[in-house]
């Protein structure tokens, strides 16, 4: 079973920046998919953004609330993404999960596609 290791959460004041990593335990095989959820207090999880890779090209996705404003990036040989957050919002405060699936995902934001999880990277907005 593939774990996701995820660092990078933390308190920061409004208008600031955090990165997120996430690496899975092992490379034996390739993570196709990649992407971030977060659930904040109260609400279902939500889909942030997500990577793909597939026969050289590279896919991505983000949600509407944090298009230009969150960035994925990740490196499919060593089965790893960052998700790099700028001008955040207490709206962003959230655990942020990593999340990835084998397989190649057309719709890559539904949290059902994804058979494998990390445990959670808190992310604390002050306003």
């Amino acid at each position: 079973q593939v774990q996701l290791v995820e660092s990078g959460g933390g308190l920061v004041q409004a208008g600031g920046s955090l990165r997120l990593s996430c690496a899975a335990s092992e490379n034996t095989f390739r993570l196709t998919t990649m992407g971030w959820f977060r659930q904040a207090p109260g609400k279902e999880r939500e889909f942030v953004a997500a990577i793909r890779w597939n026969a050289g090209n590279t896919a991505f996705d983000y949600a509407d609330a944090v298009k230009g404003r969150f960035t994925i990036s990740g490196d499919s040989a060593k089965n790893s993404v960052s998700l790099q957050m700028v001008s955040l919002s207490p709206d962003d405060t959230a655990v942020y999960y990593c999340a990835a699936d084998r397989g190649f995902l057309p719709y890559m934001r539904n949290v059902r596609n994804y058979d494998h999880w990390g445990q959670g990277t808190r992310v604390t907005v002050s306003s």
